[in-house]
């Protein structure tokens, strides 16, 4: 269920069965020639597949996060640390204030790691509450399948190309880039990694059949779905 296509009263009304919020995290940053949204639209396609048959209520995607590496890549949007982790804070106060006590937090940049630590400092400031903070696209069985697929995957590789987050006017290349340096990267300012990873492809093939991106992602939702259900304690 969409909280956007939910009023405070059906909320009420959910609360008095139920206490878990589901809250995907996003960010918008440069994925090479696939939409600056990617993060957010995979954070939030994966919350609501996974959260649908079992009725539970969906946040809007926090669409920005923590990117500085990427800042000279126009169009990518970067919150600094202490920013982030107080706006996640604020939204985790304002849930438990309401009466959920649990989270299920979608995350789905690599960059928010911060927020799952604030998740686990949080829970230790409220112990009635609990938050799960997961990382979809490499949880055990989903990365599992990745690799099955084809191991050269990274990030604006083909494991971030779906239907749902390529743009329709942009041709992507048909070769298989090289992995890049990630050790080197981590040392560069933004405008050196811009200038050392090009269109912003970290590494492999730009796509992939859409049967085998439907198949990944089928195996991510159900996995996420799974973790949703518990067990919570």
């Amino acid at each position: 269920m969409k909280i956007s296509q939910m009023n405070w009263g059906q909320v009420d009304a959910y609360l008095k069965r139920d206490n878990l919020a589901i809250l995907p995290l996003g960010s918008t940053e440069q994925h090479a020639g696939l939409s600056l949204s990617v993060d957010s639209i995979l954070a939030e396609k994966m919350a609501l597949d996974a959260a649908e048959p079992l009725g539970l209520p969906v946040f809007p995607v926090v669409p920005y996060g923590v990117t500085p590496y990427f800042l000279a890549y126009p169009g990518s949007v970067s919150l600094r640390v202490e920013t982030y982790v107080a706006l996640v804070r604020d939204i985790l106060d304002s849930l438990y204030s309401q009466g959920f006590r649990r989270v299920f937090i979608v995350n789905g940049h690599g960059g928010n790691s911060p927020a799952g630590s604030l998740a686990i400092e949080w829970m230790a400031d409220h112990p009635d509450a609990s938050v799960r903070f997961h990382n979809w696209w490499n949880a055990p069985k989903t990365f599992a399948k990745v690799q099955a697929i084809d191991p050269v995957a990274s990030h604006a590789s083909w494991m971030e190309n779906f239907p749902w987050t390529r743009l329709t006017d942009v041709v992507l290349p048909s070769q298989q880039k090289p992995m890049i340096d990630f050790d080197r990267m981590r040392a560069m300012s933004p405008a050196a990694v811009r200038e050392y990873l090009g269109d912003g492809n970290f590494g492999g093939y730009y796509e992939r059949p859409d049967a085998e991106m439907q198949a990944m992602w089928d195996v991510a939702v159900a996995e996420t779905r799974a973790l949703m259900q518990g067990p919570w304690s």
